[in-house]
């Protein structure tokens, strides 16, 4: 079974930064869309970043030129790196890896932006 675990979330002031990781175990194989998802209380899930196998990237607008996604294949997890963080940017980020009809989710991170 597929098991997704983030870490790296905690409290930072504003223009600080963070690293998220999402650490895969129970699959060896590749997937072919892996990313981020985040949720702020009272709002839906909204996606942040994704990747593709190919090494194709994709941003929501807001974090474009802050945030950037990457894949470790060595240590296979899925990197997010949040540099000049807003306080908008405070939400609980989820990772998930999918090869439809197969999505897999983490059980979440909280980054809070406050000063």
């Amino acid at each position: 079974q597929v098991q997704l675990v983030e870490s790296g979330g905690g409290l930072v002031q504003p223009g600080g930064s963070l690293r998220l990781s999402c650490a895969i175990s129970g699959s060896s194989r590749s997937f072919d869309l892996m990313g981020w998802y985040r949720q702020a209380p009272g709002e839906g899930r909204e996606k942040v970043a994704l990747i593709t196998t190919s090494g194709f990237t994709n941003y929501e607008d807001s974090v474009k030129g802050r945030f950037a996604i990457s894949r470790d294949y060595a240590k296979n997890t899925i990197d997010l790196q949040m540099n000049i963080l807003k306080p908008e940017d405070t939400a609980v980020y989820y990772c998930y890896v999918a090869s439809p009809p197969r999505l897999y989710w983490g059980q979440g991170t909280q980054v809070t932006v406050s000063s």
